[in-house]
């Protein structure tokens, strides 16, 4: 076979592999719909059980990456906090070596046409018939599954040819400096491919043709658990600062784990030896490097676990100055909007953030003094602006298919963005007509001073989440309003107050109350998809979440 052949025999069985991985991660994310969203959620109320299902989704997907990208939507919707998304990227790690054991008990102890081609048969059939949309794209995952192992079988066939055809004796992983040249190879083949698992499955078939020896195999699979980091990061650029966070803990466990395997490499390959031989097991190449690979990664969860927390605390300290810049989102942004269910709660939680900015800056105005804070009028100008971020990404959300329910959450987020818009034209209104504001007569001023107090109770409430006391409080609110303008047009009648002072005091409590009733109008939108996320915490924290 000449070279041309042999190197389009290995980028063909790598292009396989690739192709592979990504028709069954992509077919069993389809395949199991929300219902894999949902496991990852209910089941991460603590970091054990988030290692657990973190494991379980990778194996299942194929896709550590894809695990890691959910982990850190569900941290920016606020479904999950910093020590539930690390047990998952734990989890993560240790569920994507299960690529290894395909490859080792399966891709070199059967012979291909006896289960692939059959499998890749029986999804062809399954898409083509298409008896419903999750079996077609379960047909879609069997075929992967078995083009994975096909391109096991071309690469087998290309690295035996590569061995018979050139002396491979120099590529050995010789002393400090070839140990981290094969390192660097692994990482960079990790982020060329963008998948672990094929790099993974590349090592392990060059290593069991002799293309590559045992220790060059496993440095470059540390570097291919150093490599997969990258996903993540590419992720959260542009992202939240909990994104950023979510990926700063992959990349810190996974750079630690690698440099704890590799300075043990040697011992650790001693160790697997030893224990093969102890337990009766098969000690050959390929099994050796899948049991190194998942014996490194589980090592590594042991290490960290106790320092969860710690790492957690350390990581809500980092970035904090860049998610408090004023009016950037704290919880929508491009990874969350993949996910139409954590989207809807991300734009509720970020209206709320916006309705208790606002809420704040009213609770600040004293309503009766002649002086006002100029810093809460240059603030509303950003509030708008975050408010058409949040329009921007709805309306990009509503691009994906949507259930019903998913679909009239997303309406109610615009309808709730628009009171949230007119808020701030109120509360502008509301500072400009205080500085114009004409002196209030004693006999009127305890009117006013009911009127205001209730409306700043109201406001409180709202702050608090207290919806029962919210409706009650706008009720009083209202009537205490009715009763001011009625007083107001009596002064006027007997001439105690001018009748252009009467028009501008009834429309500056006009205009607080207009702030009231629309930040009402928002909380009573989106409080119910922030009650369900709240609900599910209190359900983790009954648990013994956290």
């Amino acid at each position: 076979m000449d070279t041309f052949q042999l190197v389009g025999l290995v980028a063909g069985g790598l292009g396989l592999f690739i192709l592979a991985i990504e028709m069954m991660t992509d077919g069993l994310k389809q395949a199991a719909g929300s219902g894999l969203k949902v496991l990852l959620s209910s089941w991460s109320s603590h970091p054990v059980k988030g290692i657990l299902s973190g494991t379980m989704m990778t194996a299942v997907v194929q896709s550590s990456s894809a695990v890691t990208v959910a982990a850190l939507g569900f941290a920016n919707a606020g479904i999950l906090s910093m020590r539930q998304a690390i047990g998952i990227i734990y989890g993560a790690n240790i569920g994507t070596t299960v690529t290894g054991w395909l490859v080792a008990l399966i891709g070199f102890k059967f012979s291909i046409q006896a289960f692939a081609l059959p499998m890749i048969a029986m999804g062809v059939l399954l898409k083509l018939i298409k008896p419903s949309q999750r079996a077609s794209a379960f047909g879609i995952a069997l075929v992967g599954f078995g083009l994975f192992f096909v391109g096991i079988d071309f690469l087998k066939e290309a690295f035996s040819s590569v061995v018979e055809a050139f002396d491979l004796s120099r590529i050995k992983a010789d002393g400090i400096t070839g140990i981290f040249l094969f390192l660097l190879i692994g990482t960079v083949m990790t982020i060329l491919t963008q998948s672990s698992s094929a790099s993974i499955a590349l090592i392990i078939t060059a290593a069991s043709t002799n293309v590559v020896g045992l220790y060059a195999a496993g440095a470059m699979v540390i570097g291919a658990n150093i490599g997969t980091t990258t996903t993540a990061l590419l992720a959260s650029v542009g992202a939240t600062a909990n994104a950023m966070r979510v990926a700063t803990a992959q990349v810190i466990f996974n750079l630690s784990t690698g440099v704890v395997a590799l300075v043990l490499l040697p011992v650790i390959f001693f160790a697997i030896e030893k224990l093969s031989v102890a337990a009766g097991l098969n000690t050959d190449i390929a099994f050796t490097l899948a049991l190194f690979h998942t014996a490194f990664n589980v090592a590594g969860v042991v290490l960290f676990y106790p320092i969860t927390g710690r790492l957690a605390d350390f990581l809500e300290q980092r970035f904090r100055s860049r998610e408090q810049i004023p009016f950037r989102p704290h919880y929508i942004d491009k990874n969350v909007a993949d996910t139409p269910d954590l989207a809807v709660n991300a734009a509720a939680l970020e209206l709320n953030n916006i309705l208790q900015s606002s809420l704040a800056d009213f609770q600040t105005i004293n309503l009766l003094a002649s002086a006002y804070d100029h810093s809460v009028s240059s603030d509303i100008p950003g509030r708008r602006s975050l408010c058409e971020q949040v329009s921007e990404f709805v309306v990009g959300v509503q691009q994906s298919p949507l259930n019903e329910r998913t679909a009239q959450q997303l309406m109610d987020i615009m309808v709730a963005n628009q009171e949230t818009l007119a808020m701030q034209t109120s509360l502008s209104d509301l500072i400009h007509k205080k500085q114009l504001l004409p002196p209030i007569s004693t006999d009127l001023e305890e009117r006013f001073l009911l009127f205001f107090e209730l409306t700043q109770r109201l406001s409180e409430n709202l702050t608090q989440g207290q919806t029962p006391d919210v409706l009650l409080a706008l009720e009083e609110a209202e009537e205490s309003f009715e009763q001011l303008r009625r007083a107001m047009i009596r002064a006027a009648a007997l001439h105690q107050v001018k009748v252009s002072e009467m028009t501008q005091l009834i429309d500056f409590a006009s205009t607080a109350l207009s702030v009231i009733r629309h930040a009402v109008r928002v909380s009573e939108k989106t409080s119910e998809i922030i009650k369900v996320k709240n609900d599910i915490q209190q359900t983790r924290r009954d648990g013994g979440g956290s």
